[in-house]
């Protein structure tokens, strides 16, 4: 079977329609989280999602949107940006948008947007709390976003090795357990600003990273429409 694996979206469209071009044909949709928030197309996001039959996990920002989290813990610009999208959610895409879990489970994948031990807010940065992590999910491989940063976790000799995997790149999946991140769709923040996004072949046992170029303009433009945030609107272009 052949998985496409987003993350990060932050309803950004154009990011979307341009990844979802640039990969090859899948057999089934796994999103993991942050659909909304930051980018000015949530609800055609959502719709898009639920038309491919997308499986996945909340995000924060979803979360936030929805009314389940705070925003206390956001920064300001990332709180803006969140009520923006809550105010603009219709009924379809928050229903929607409502039926995700914080963890999901597909075969030997474990879904979540942040980490196994907290997978709302946890970021996977580093070899240690991915150490940690490991212990904390009974799957061979668990699928973390939030970071908005490709990396892949594997343990290794009694360590953890850690990958940063760009365009093109494949890694192996062996009897090795590991902690994949896609990386972002939708606002990429390591220093490349294409959409990113995986595909998993299960058959094959792969996992093969892809990046897309998008008319970033475009999205800036409907920013600036919606007065989101200057700051959000600029980082787009640089990919941080």
């Amino acid at each position: 079977m052949r998985v496409a694996v987003l993350s990060d979206i932050h309803g950004n469209r154009p990011a979307l329609d341009a990844i979802l071009a640039r990969l090859p044909s899948f057999d089934a949709l796994w999103q993991l989280g942050d659909i909304v928030g930051y980018g000015p197309y949530p609800v055609e996001v959502i719709a898009q999602l639920e038309r491919l039959g997308a499986s996945g996990v909340r995000g924060n920002h979803d979360a936030a949107a929805l009314g389940v989290i705070g925003t206390e813990w956001f920064n300001d610009d990332a709180r803006t940006a969140v009520e923006w999208a809550a105010r603009r959610l219709t009924e379809p895409a928050a229903a929607w948008l409502s039926t995700l879990p914080e963890t999901r489970l597909h075969g030997a994948f474990t879904l979540v947007h942040g980490s196994p031990r907290d997978p709302t807010w946890e970021y996977v940065y580093t070899a240690p709390v991915a150490r940690a992590c490991f212990e904390r999910f009974d799957t061979s491989h668990c699928l973390v976003g939030h970071t908005h940063v490709p990396l892949v976790f594997r343990e290794a000799g009694g360590g953890v090795e850690m990958l940063a995997p760009r365009d093109g790149a494949v890694v192996q999946l062996d009897e090795r357990r590991t902690i994949l991140n896609p990386g972002s769709v939708g606002q990429p923040r390591d220093g490349d600003p294409r959409a990113s996004a995986m595909m998993l072949d299960t058959d094959a046992g792969t996992a093969t990273w892809y990046r897309a170029p998008y008319p970033i303009e475009e999205t800036r433009q409907a920013m600036r429409e919606a007065r989101l945030p200057a700051r959000l609107v600029d980082r787009l272009g640089h990919g941080l």
